[in-house]
């Protein structure tokens, strides 16, 4: 599938959906809304994003020659495990993913803070299975794992069904078990009666667990809990955050886990400063949170390395064969995997959509999101450098993309994965002066004043009557105790004022539309 062509098929149609709507008489308002529809006012072009390349942090065989893992454990942990195939083919881990497990292994606080998909979630299931497999199952739960959303417990069931279902039949050598308020009572009732060596919960839940007599055996089944683990660690701030971190503690006193390991994940926690900045910052909220100190060495970051080679632009060799790349992208597609990586197009791809380089640092970081298109996008700068149209470049850089989403490499990554980030408004409102419907200025933009007027230029919110197109001020009318009347502008769903005020709409031009006579005034032309 395209997704551009998808994107401009889903954005046509709601194009087509937003214009039904829309019936102005007056030209001037007309076709300033025509033309920011035209520009993408509601539907500006999509934001291009690259998931950027892991740095490899090798197999898990390492982690089991220094004793961080049981043999066991590296075998429950392997990759493209499927009922046709239970043994899967051996887990090749990301650097972050081996800090994380040493990090584990000796036993501190952590908070693994990388991208989507990135596999954070086995750097703490790894070491929990790890440590239920050296004490033996079946001896009460050593890991509670708390996620903010439902959705996100049962995709690691689904995980977890595969690395501990495939390959020991009805027999895990860990159990496993989502206590949500999914569950009907009978299995809510088979979990408490035999509790499970890995409780999966929310955190509202693990709050009622802790708290219901109906629920002791499971609380008693936890006592000298080992882990506890808050996925999506952002999502607790202020309030909620404050709840969240009442309830590690009491988990820690209720439970009597002196040797309780936190653990934390994130995609996103902090965005401002260096690398080390982040995380000192993530350091500090993870202390707040779990209650023990983390400290900011045990906080990890991704390590992300390029697929392709560095290049420079001012480089009269190489901008000649990015040239050449663009003009002929047909033929540079075709190509092997490795030549594809090689080519300047793809490396430039990568340094504008993937990945970049902290100033402070020279650390690989991930490239801002960028636009491929309009005026202020990449195409357009990559076809002034090279003296190119930008219909070509555009054409170019997207027939890449999607092949290369679909190139592979040995260990079957493609050589881009790519995402589209479109944002789609509903629209706030049209603006406009009190002027002269020729003299008044009109605008999408939200303000209070028209720009490089005066204070009097008060910009009011307009409504159009559904059957002739007629627009009308949105307004609450005022008046001083001096008689002077003001109009401010109002949603046009609020309909209370307030005292001595009045909501209505609000007619400005040169004619009457109606009789001075209200009697005489034809019914429905009053606004």
């Amino acid at each position: 599938m395209d997704v551009f062509d998808f994107r401009n098929a889903l954005v046509g149609d709601y194009a087509d959906y937003v214009r039904s709507f829309i019936h102005i008489s007056d030209e001037r308002i007309r076709a300033t809304v025509d033309g920011a529809l035209e520009e993408g006012h509601l539907w500006p072009q999509p934001l291009v994003q690259l998931n950027p390349a892991y740095a490899p942090g090798g197999p898990l065989d390492a982690l089991v020659e220094d004793g961080t893992l049981l043999p066991a454990t590296r075998d429950v942990f392997r990759v493209g495990k499927d009922p046709d195939d239970p043994v899967g083919r051996p887990l090749v881990a990301h650097r972050h993913q081996v800090e994380a497990l040493r990090i584990a292994h000796d036993g501190h606080p952590y908070v693994v803070t990388t991208g989507t998909g990135s596999g954070k979630s086995l750097t703490y299931m790894i070491p929990i299975v790890d440590e239920v497999l050296r004490a033996g199952s079946g001896r009460g739960t050593r890991a509670i794992v708390v996620y903010p959303m439902n959705a996100l417990a049962n995709s690691q069931m689904g995980e977890l069904e595969k690395f501990l279902g495939y390959g020991y039949g009805d027999e895990p050598p860990v159990t496993f078990a989502r206590y949500t308020g999914q569950e009907g009572e009978d299995e809510k009732r088979a979990i408490v009666e035999n509790p499970p060596d890995v409780l999966l919960t929310n955190y509202v839940m693990l709050e009622l667990i802790l708290t219901r007599p109906q629920e002791h055996k499971l609380v008693n089944a936890a006592t000298n809990l080992r882990f506890l683990v808050l996925d999506e660690l952002h999502t607790y701030r202020g309030r909620q955050g404050a709840d969240v971190a009442m309830l590690v503690r009491r988990v820690r006193e209720r439970l009597g886990a002196t040797n309780l390991q936190c653990i934390g994940t994130s995609a996103t926690m902090a965005s401002e400063g260096t690398y080390a900045d982040r995380q000192r910052t993530v350091a500090e909220v993870a202390t707040r949170l779990f209650g023990v100190e983390v400290t900011a060495d045990h906080v990890v970051g991704e390590t992300l390395e390029r697929v392709t080679p560095e290049i420079d632009l001012a480089d009269a060799p190489t901008a000649e064969a990015l040239r050449r790349d663009v003009e002929d992208v047909e033929a540079l597609v075709r190509r092997p995997y490795e030549d594809v990586a090689r080519s300047p197009l793809a490396s430039w791809v990568e340094t504008t959509f993937g990945v970049a380089r902290e100033p402070e640092t020279g650390r690989m970081i991930r490239a801002e999101p960028k636009r491929l298109e309009g005026p202020d996008g990449a195409a357009a700068d990559l076809a002034a450098a090279l003296g190119l149209e930008k219909p070509q470049v555009r054409h170019a850089v997207r027939t890449l993309l999607l092949r290369a989403s679909e190139m592979r490499d040995a260990s079957g990554r493609p050589l881009f994965a790519f995402r589209l980030h479109q944002f789609l408004s509903k629209g706030d409102a049209i603006y406009a002066t009190l002027d002269a419907p020729d003299e008044r200025h009109v605008t999408l933009d939200a303000q209070r004043f028209a720009p490089g007027r005066d204070r009097e230029a008060v910009l009011l919110p307009l409504s159009f009557c559904r059957t002739c197109g007629h627009e009308f001020h949105t307004v609450v009318r005022t008046v001083g105790d001096d008689g002077a009347v003001t109009y401010l502008p109002r949603d046009l769903s609020g309909r209370n004022a307030g005292d001595g005020a009045e909501a209505g709409f609000l007619y400005a031009g040169r004619e009457r539309p109606w009789p001075d006579d209200d009697e005489a005034a034809a019914p429905g032309r009053t606004p």
